[in-house]
């Protein structure tokens, strides 16, 4: 940009601090529910309750919504793919803790209720339950008049997984040494868009136009989350995977340590894959430097898993074999945070 003028999150409206602030003051609200069942309080990928004692299945509960992707999906009329990402959200983080999702619930809220655009989105919703062996069991479709514009509505989802306890994958083995092997996002998924739309528009006709490699604009932008269940479950069956980070909200800085033990960061080698176009774009129109888009973007990689150094060049293999775009991106090391 001309004026070498950064254009950050916070500028496009969403500042995390505040989101932070939330989460400090409610959880002493959530914990006051608990009973000897709560494995786990807030802030891993998903929630833990016991069913059966010690040794015995865990459920893990995830909920999301797709945010404001959305805009681009009502604004263009091109309703079949968010439903994807809604169940995407949900169940990647769910798949983290090395659950297998059982079941998926939506909640869609829009003024007006149109039938045509509420199937188009429950069918994509379908869609990923299908890809990811997870059955839609129910729903809501909220009519609230006043509440949105014209077209406009929301989505959220909802998604309980199972586990056996002692197949819980949740960091606590990590230690300094271990290797980060990341595995390829679809592009954006559904993280960033509101600095998405202030750095490209919402002109969809435009970006319907304009081209990024084979594809319009448009196109690039509504590509759905790529659903790792299936993989990573795969992987898990063959490998002692040390941890699972899904690369949403807040990127490589917010997520990689969600999984790690106290003292322990990562250096990842942000040139050892490929960046989508997208992302050059994005940085282009932003004018901002790594550490603030690896703080915002998922900039390529969609899930990073931590695995022990003698299991990395197989693990990336075996990934390969499976469909994945698999690429060793870092290590662990003794600190905190992550190291570009």
């Amino acid at each position: 940009m001309a004026d070498n003028k950064k254009i950050t999150y916070s500028d496009a409206g969403v500042d995390v601090t505040r989101g932070y602030a939330a989460v400090d003051k409610i959880k002493a609200h959530a914990a006051s529910t608990f009973n000897a069942n709560v494995l786990q309080g807030l802030g891993s990928f998903g929630g833990f309750y016991s069913l059966d004692g010690e040794n015995g299945d865990v459920l893990v509960a995830g909920t999301d919504g797709v945010g404001t992707k959305l805009k681009y999906a009502f604004l263009s009329g091109k309703n079949d793919t968010v439903g994807i990402d809604c169940v995407a959200m949900c169940v990647n983080d769910i798949v983290c803790q090395g659950a297998k999702p059982l079941l998926f619930l939506d909640y869609i809220a829009t003024g007006r209720i149109n039938p045509d655009v509420v199937a188009e989105v429950v069918k994509g919703i379908a869609d990923g339950c299908k890809e990811t062996g997870c059955a839609l069991v129910g729903g809501e479709t909220a009519e609230m008049p006043s509440m949105y514009g014209a077209g406009e509505y929301d989505l959220a989802g909802f998604s309980v997984g199972i586990v056996k306890r002692d197949k819980i994958i949740n960091g606590s083995k990590i230690t300094a040494g271990n290797v980060l092997v990341g595995l390829a996002s679809s592009g954006l998924h559904s993280n960033g868009f509101s600095l998405v739309r202030r750095l490209l528009g919402e002109d969809v006709d435009a970006l319907e136009r304009e081209k990024l490699g084979s594809k319009s604009l448009l196109d690039v932008v509504l590509t759905p989350t790529h659903l790792y269940v299936k993989p990573v479950l795969a992987l898990a069956e063959k490998f002692d995977i040390l941890g699972l980070a899904n690369i949403t909200g807040g990127g490589f800085i917010e997520n990689i340590p969600r999984i790690f033990p106290k003292g322990i960061g990562c250096k990842v080698d942000i040139h050892s894959f490929p960046r989508p176009d997208i992302f050059a774009l994005l940085a282009e129109k932003s004018n901002l430097g790594p550490q603030e888009l690896y703080n915002t973007f998922n900039m390529g990689i969609g899930m990073v898993a931590a695995v022990k150094k003698e299991d990395a060049d197989k693990f990336v293999k075996e990934a390969c074999a499976l469909g994945e775009k698999a690429y060793v991106i870092g290590e662990t090391v003794k600190g905190e945070g992550v190291l570009l």
